[in-house]
């Protein structure tokens, strides 16, 4: 199965694969589907899918991303892009090596939840974005730099 399809700007310029449609993954999906990327998103759960926004259209694949199968399916082998987001950080080290080693995907990204595993991404070469790290970087700024709640 070949996957070719294009971003609602009808732009097709990088083709993306985010595995987990939490809130995060869906919103990250549905942003670069507005932006025109090609979006396809992995996820286990069915229900998962309903927090991508009507019209969305990208793909959106119900399956475990922990099988090669699956990643086929998504198209890996073309991705441009390849980020996991999923709730779990083991899931999501396992999948970026997977994305970047086997693969060879270009950029590749992994949310990690623990702050103190982002050691293990960087041995590994692997980008990492820490939301709980971002949130306390911006309530400090926000904190140390607001001058009032005018």
């Amino acid at each position: 199965m070949e996957m070719n399809f294009m971003g609602k700007n009808g732009i097709n310029d990088e083709y993306v694969i985010i595995v987990g449609c939490g809130r995060l993954g869906a919103h990250l999906a549905n942003a670069l589907f507005e932006s025109g990327k090609s979006v396809v998103i992995i996820d286990m759960k069915p229900s998962a899918f309903r927090r991508l926004v009507e019209g969305f259209g990208g793909f959106a694949l119900e399956a475990d991303a922990t099988e090669l199968d699956t990643l086929k399916k998504a198209g890996i082998e073309n991705a441009d892009v390849f980020a996991a987001i999923t709730d779990d950080d083991n899931t999501n080290i396992m999948l970026a090596q997977i994305a970047k080693t086997i693969y060879g995907v270009r950029k590749v990204i992994a949310r990690v939840y623990e702050p103190n595993r982002q050691n293990v991404y960087e041995e590994l070469e692997i980008k990492t974005i820490c939301p709980m790290t971002l949130s306390a970087e911006a309530f400090k700024d926000s904190i140390e730099n607001d001058e009032g709640g005018d």
